[in-house]
């Protein structure tokens, strides 16, 4: 089953994704030119083969739901979510807010 939500942060709309597998759910939510995601984002592939592709994104380990996901920390964050403010330990929410205001130029 795949379910895709959006998620009111403030004057942006987020869009969450769940994808339900066998024995495992992919998460991701994504705003502005980023996204958020589960255990299953390769962050070090992001950075080094896909490293022209300039991919703002971050990992969340240990989520099962949505919520989860905006809430953790992240694990890890690929070199241009670095470039944008986005770190290791800051929560999902503000990793996805940061994205959306840098989309908006704010």
């Amino acid at each position: 089953m795949v379910r895709i939500e959006p998620i009111r942060l403030g004057e942006w709309t987020a869009v969450g994704v769940e994808v339900q597998l066998p024995k495992t759910t992919l998460l991701a939510v994504t705003a502005g030119g980023g996204y958020i995601m589960c255990g299953a984002l390769d962050v070090g592939l992001l950075n080094t083969q896909l490293r022209d592709r300039q991919i703002v994104a971050g990992r969340a380990v240990g989520v099962r739901t949505l919520e989860q996901l905006l809430e953790a920390p992240l694990e890890s964050v690929t070199e241009s979510a670095e470039k944008i403010g986005i770190h290791a330990g800051m929560k999902g929410e503000e990793a996805v807010r940061r994205m959306a205001a840098a989309a908006s130029g704010t």
